[in-house]
């Protein structure tokens, strides 16, 4: 089972590395990570990097696409090489997900027209740009196609996802192992809930 996962400049680690780290205990996966050029690819503050493995050119079929997104997918929502090689991918792949923004790549790709999907709350607008129905949810099935909110819940799609490759006790063993079992100190975890102070700093900090 080939698993793969676009990098790109500026990109969210957690939005790649969360999946992966749930994704990798599967005994059949291979786990590849893809970019335009193999190499290091650095994420949204550029202290961290991943390691591009292969090419786009490099990888004409997968099983799963997992696209994660961040400020960098932004930037490429018209960049032909890496949507013409997520389209090529979604022919092919039993499952094509993404990660927060990483959604808004599916959308730009053509693949969210007509469906339900899910992405950062900070993006609804770019989503729905692209012909999908936002739907506030933290994962969201439709068909082949899995998106999942802001960075975090891209381990519970992975896990909701392994449920389907495999079985419930297949991803609750992951989920045992990596001792998944979210206890967060706040409750403020999207803007239905957060503090009106939290989120006049987040709107500060990026301004």
């Amino acid at each position: 089972m080939r698993i793969a996962i676009p990098l790109f400049d500026r990109f969210t680690a957690l939005d790649a590395v969360g999946p992966y780290e749930v994704l990798k205990f599967l005994p059949d996966a291979e786990i590849v990570f893809v970019a335009e050029q193999a190499g290091p690819v650095r994420d949204v503050p550029k202290w961290l990097a991943l390691t591009a493995d292969a090419a786009f050119e490099d990888i004409d079929a997968c099983d799963v696409l997992l696209v994660p997104g961040g400020p960098g997918a932004r930037a490429l929502l018209d960049d032909r090489p890496l949507l013409d090689w997520i389209r090529r991918m979604h022919e092919t792949s039993a499952w094509t997900t993404s990660v927060c923004t990483g959604s808004l790549l599916l959308g730009a790709a053509g693949l969210l027209k007509g469906l339900s999907a899910t992405t950062h709350w900070g993006a609804v607008d770019v989503l729905e740009s692209f012909g999908a129905t936002y739907t506030p949810e933290r994962v969201v099935f439709q068909g082949d196609v899995v998106t999942a909110a802001g960075v975090s819940s891209g381990i519970d799609m992975a896990l909701a996802l392994v449920a389907r490759l495999k079985d419930r006790t297949t991803a609750e063993a992951i989920q045992l192992a990596i001792e998944y079992d979210p206890q967060p100190p706040f409750d403020a975890g999207s803007p239905a809930k957060a503090p009106q102070a939290a989120k006049d700093l987040l709107k500060r900090k990026f301004a």
